[in-house]
């Protein structure tokens, strides 16, 4: 049996070669997960946080921050949801929407400290008199604004792991802090629940759990060769969607789609009937295709739904029609579930096999998941 790219699944259940696949260390990082809560907790300085709810509810809370640091801002709106009183956006470049001002609270995170645009965006802030709160390493640049007694810092120690590792050890200061404020409640029994069950998942989806039980691995070989497209049936399932598009480009090198039900509905969905959908065709079905005078078959579009157990009632109507539609098309459709009840859980029971499946597909493949040349070359111009 092989996978539609061609590599051996067997290699997903082989520890040898998947360590040797992986020199940085990326499962070992994707499965601290539950570890990098406790630790956050225990790191965060709760002084600083009750100065900052000291100063009451804000009118808006911006999260500025790229990248992995970036999606911890999608995160706490998913958490916080369509029903706060307060609106909660993410801001990722150099520049602050122009009505941000004194009644708003900014929180800038960067893993490093030393983001560009992150560090550009909070100086705006600070010049414009927002309430800032920084997060970051401890020493770096963006703590240092915070040494002038114009913002406040929380420290975070990324432990050696790559931003897009840390999600985790980011995203748990802004839920305390959320939950001070009263937009949210994120208590620390709910904290050390999501804990335990970011363990279970990563015993459930580690190496050591052979593929016919483990739905990261089997996630990977599902979507391997593919061009995937995922899809999320709220605004929970829609920010699993985008960390798994950033994740598979990061760890595995491939491109893929993200979006919501019901929005890809006008516009992502029309691709089915196009050449990497129904006229793709089946490679493994022409019996007259050459593939060294043809070339390598053209990856086929593949949807993979990401259920939640908060929806819509026409959201969920119309991603029974969506599976149904892919299935007249000749698309192949994986789902996902969503556990748990409140947006945190669900979230972490998304995102936390996702983030295992990209690292799956990347060792399926042959890529080392850790290396991000791209990223490094583009962050050396200017400086």
């Amino acid at each position: 049996m092989t996978s539609p790219a061609g590599e051996d699944p067997a290699v997903l259940d082989d520890p040898a070669q998947l360590e040797a696949r992986d020199p940085g260390g990326m499962l070992r990082a994707t499965a601290s997960a539950g570890a990098q809560v406790r630790e956050a907790v225990l790191r965060l300085d709760t002084d600083a946080v009750a100065r900052t709810v000291a100063d009451g509810r804000p009118r808006a809370l911006v999260v500025l921050g790229m990248g992995g640091s970036g999606i911890a801002g999608d995160v706490v709106a998913a958490v916080t949801g369509p029903a706060c009183a307060v609106p909660v956006s993410t801001c990722r470049g150099y520049r602050l929407p122009g009505w941000v001002g004194p009644m708003d609270l900014v929180v800038a995170v960067s893993c490093s400290g030393e983001t560009e645009e992150t560090l550009a965006a909070t100086d705006e802030a600070l010049r414009r008199g927002a309430r800032v709160v920084t997060v970051g390493r401890a020493g770096s640049s963006i703590a240092r604004r915070a040494e002038a007694g114009h913002a406040v810092h929380l420290s975070v120690d990324a432990g050696g792991r790559m931003p897009r590792a840390a999600l985790w050890t980011l995203v748990t200061p802004l839920l305390v802090l959320i939950d001070g404020l009263a937009m949210a409640s994120v208590p620390p029994g709910l904290l050390a629940g999501v804990a335990d069950q970011l363990d279970e998942i990563a015993q459930r989806c580690g190496p050591a759990s052979d593929t016919y039980e483990n739905p990261a691995k089997q996630l990977a070989l599902q979507l391997s060769g593919s061009l995937p497209h995922l899809w999320g049936a709220s605004e929970v399932a829609s920010v699993a969607a985008l960390r798994m598009s950033c994740q598979l480009a990061e760890n595995a090198k491939l491109p893929s789609v993200h979006g919501a039900l019901t929005e890809v509905h006008h516009n992502q969905v029309v691709a089915l009937a196009g050449r990497y959908g129904s006229g793709a065709g089946d490679p493994a079905q022409d019996i007259f295709r050459d593939p060294l005078l043809d070339g390598p078959a053209r990856e086929r579009m593949r949807i993979l739904l990401l259920r939640d157990t908060e929806e819509l009632e026409p959201v969920a109507r119309r991603a029974a029609a969506t599976v149904s539609l892919a299935e007249a098309y000749g698309v192949a459709v994986d789902h996902l579930q969503a556990t748990g009840e409140h947006p945190i859980e669900r979230l972490a029971s998304l995102i936390a096999p996702l983030d295992f499946a990209s690292v799956y597909l990347a060792l399926l493949e042959g890529t080392d998941p850790t290396p991000i040349d791209p990223i490094v070359s583009l962050k050396k111009v200017g400086t």
